[in-house]
């Protein structure tokens, strides 16, 4: 099974600069510190590019994990994806759209993924990463916008 998923952010900021913040790594090091996650291996900080990878180090539910991560599409400012290389899930694809809206741009993440042991992973995926993934992107999307944020739609 997959999971699937989609978070709206509408911030008051320019719709580069938000792709830009977007794609750091010192601003998702800040935004998801109390996983305490940290980039380990790849693009260790500043902004990424197309094709580079970064491998994550945080905790999650108590255990040490790593993911290693691809930019895999870029087109500045409209889009990129990132998706998993090596790591926990049996499949994770995050893709970022970028739209303006008069004074504000929209920020739209589609999170796919899919957990690791068959049965076992269906019934973790749907009672409770699909809820701690959702909760992580929208935490990320709080910190992007800063205190321009003006909404949140899940």
């Amino acid at each position: 099974m997959t999971v699937e998923f989609e978070c709206v952010t509408r911030v008051r900021m320019p719709r580069a600069q938000l792709f830009e913040r977007s794609l750091s790594i010192d601003v998702h090091t800040e935004s998801l510190a109390n996983t305490r996650e940290r980039a380990i291996a790849g693009v260790t900080s500043g902004v990424m590019s197309l094709g580079e990878t970064v491998t994550w180090r945080a905790w999650h539910f108590g255990l040490p994990l790593r993911l290693t991560t691809r930019i895999t599409e870029l087109r500045a400012p409209d889009f990129f994806v990132d998706e998993q290389v090596r790591g926990p899930f049996a499949r994770f694809r995050h893709e970022h759209r970028f739209t303006s809206e008069g004074d504000h741009t929209v920020m739209v993440d589609r999170v796919i993924f899919a957990a690791p042991l068959g049965v076992l992973g269906r019934i973790v995926e749907r009672a409770i990463l699909a809820r701690y993934m959702k909760n992580l992107i929208e935490t990320r999307n709080r910190h992007l916008a800063g205190l321009d944020l003006l909404s949140t739609d899940g």
